[in-house]
C-alpha cells in the first residue's frame, strides 16, 4: 500500500507538465442516476429508479446512487439461512458463490429489494440498509462524530468534570463522560483518591489497560529512570504517545498525585482541528502528510530496561473512502531517519510537515491544564497531541494506556454513536 503511494507521488513530481498527484477522496456529492432503460416504481418518497448492469445492479435511491455488484449482494443476504441473526455472524460461505452470479429476477418496492437467484433462494434488502451500508452511502457519512476545538472553542463550551463517584455508580454519569470524551477527545474526572489504585480503578470504568514496555499502570517522576525526555524536569512539546507502536496506544490516563513546585502545566492540542485548517488552506500538505510513510523510533537502554521499538505509518492516517481523519502520529522526539521517503518528494514532505507544526503551535490552539490531586485526565491519544511545561521542584503522576476498541465498546453498549 505504501509503494503504491509513494509511486502516485512520484508520477506527481516527475510527469508531465500540469499533471497533479492523485487526490484522496473529497467530500462526497450527489451521483445522478442515468434515465436510459430505468425501470421506476410507483412514486414514493424517497424516489427510486434501478438498472441491470452485466455484473452490478444501478439502484438511486433518493439523492444516492449505488452500484451494487451481483456477488457484494449474494455475499450479504440476510436470510436465515445465509446469516445468523442470533450471532450477527455470516453463515454463507462466501467463496461457493459463483463470481458470475446474475439474478434471475429483480423486484423493488416502496421499501424493500428483491432478488431471485438461480436457485430459487431469494434475497431482500431494505433501501434504507442499502443506502447506508453500500460504497457509496459510506462516503457520505462520518464513521466518528467529533467537535473540533481550539482553546477558545473549548472553553466557552464549559465541558463539565464529572464527578468520581457518579462516573463510577451510574451509566447517567459514566455516558456523560464518555459523550464529551468523543466530541472533544478529552475529559476530566474529579475528586478522584490521589492513588495509584485509584487511578486505576477510574481508568477501568471505561476500557481495559493496555498492559506495553512501560507495565499497566506507571509513577511518573524526574528520575530519568527511562530512556525518555519525559522522565525529565524539561519541557515537552505537543506530542502523541507511542507513535513507534504498531498500533499507538488508544487512550493515555494522566493523575498528578503530587507537585512540590512551580510550573508543570499539562498542554492539549486538538491535532484534527489542526490537520483540518492544513486541509482547508493548502489541501496538496494534508495528501502528502496522509501519503507518505515514515519510520517512528524508540531506543532505551537505561537500568535493566532495553527495547527497541520501530513502527511505520504516515503522519496523517485517513479513511479511504471518505477521507475522514481517524490517527495522528505526531511525535518529533521519536521520528527516526527519514529514509523511506525518495528525493522527489522528501522536500515537498518538510513543506507539508512545517504547515501542520505551524498550526499545532498556534497559541490560540493551545489548552492549557494545571492538573492536580483529584482531577484526572483522559486524552484520546489517536487524536489529542499532549505537552508539558517546564517545572520545579517534585511532581508525580500516575496513569496508564487503556484500548480504544474497548472505550468504543463500552460507549456502543450505553446508545452512544462510536
Amino acid at each position: 500500500m505504501w509503494c503504491q503511494r509513494l509511486a502516485w507521488l512520484l508520477r506527481g513530481c516527475h510527469g508531465s507538465p500540469g499533471r497533479r498527484w492523485p487526490r484522496l477522496p473529497q467530500a462526497p456529492r450527489p451521483i445522478l442516476a442515468a434515465p436510459a432503460r430505468c425501470q421506476t416504481t410507483v412514486p414514493a418518497s424517497p424516489p427510486c429508479a434501478w438498472q441491470l448492469h452485466q455484473d452490478h445492479l444501478e439502484l438511486r435511491y433518493g439523492s444516492t446512487v449505488m452500484r451494487l455488484d451481483f456477488v457484494w449482494l449474494r455475499d450479504h443476504c440476510r436470510s436465515a439461512s445465509c446469516y445468523n441473526a442470533k450471532t450477527k455472524q455470516r453463515s454463507l460461505d462466501t467463496a461457493s458463490v459463483d463470481l458470475a452470479i446474475q439474478p434471475q429476477a429483480v423486484r423493488v418496492d416502496e421499501t424493500t429489494l428483491f432478488l431471485t437467484w438461480p436457485d430459487g433462494h431469494v434475497t431482500r434488502y431494505g433501501l434504507e440498509w442499502l443506502a447506508k451500508n453500500s460504497y457509496e452511502g459510506q462516503k457520505q457519512q462520518v464513521m466518528h462524530p467529533r467537535i473540533l476545538w481550539n482553546a477558545e472553542i473549548y472553553q466557552q463550551a464549559q465541558v463539565p468534570s464529572i464527578d468520581c463517584r457518579r462516573f463510577l455508580e451510574t451509566h447517567e454519569g459514566l455516558k456523560e463522560f464518555l459523550q464529551n470524551f468523543l466530541w472533544y477527545g478529552i475529559a476530566f474526572v474529579e475528586n478522584v483518591p490521589p492513588t495509584k489504585e485509584d487511578t486505576e480503578i477510574v481508568a477501568k470504568r471505561i476500557s481495559i489497560i493496555r498492559e506495553t514496555i512501560y507495565g499497566r499502570m506507571w509513577y511518573f517522576t524526574s528520575d530519568f529512570s527511562r530512556g525518555d525526555t519525559a522522565y525529565t524536569k524539561l519541557a515537552l512539546d505537543r506530542h502523541t504517545d507511542t507513535t513507534y507502536f504498531q498500533e499507538p496506544c488508544g487512550i493515555q490516563v494522566f493523575h498528578c498525585l503530587k507537585h512540590e513546585g512551580t510550573g508543570g502545566r499539562t498542554l492539549l492540542v486538538d491535532g484534527f482541528h489542526a490537520a483540518e485548517q492544513v486541509r482547508l488552506q493548502a489541501p496538496e500538505h494534508f495528501e502528502l502528510l496522509a501519503k507518505v510513510p515514515l519510520k517512528h523510533e524508540y531506543v532505551e537502554n537505561v537500568g535493566d530496561c532495553h527495547n527497541h521499538m520501530i513502527a511505520v505509518g504516515p503522519v496523517l492516517n485517513v479513511y479511504p473512502w471518505n477521507n475522514e481523519l481517524y490517527l495522528i502520529r505526531y511525535n518529533n522526539y521519536d521520528r527516526a531517519v527519514i529514509n523511506t521517503v525518495p528525493h522527489a518528494v522528501v522536500h515537498s514532505w518538510y513543506h507539508a510537515h512545517r504547515a501542520l507544526t505551524t498550526e499545532l503551535r498556534r497559541p490560540h490552539n493551545e489548552l492549557w491544564v494545571k492538573l492536580k490531586p483529584g482531577k484526572a485526565l483522559f486524552v484520546d491519544n489517536w487524536r489529542v497531541l499532549h505537552g508539558r511545561e517546564a517545572f520545579t521542584g517534585y511532581r508525580q503522576l500516575c496513569g496508564c494506556y487503556l484500548t480504544r476498541d474497548d472505550m468504543l465498546n463500552t460507549a456502543r453498549l450505553l446508545g452512544l454513536q462510536a
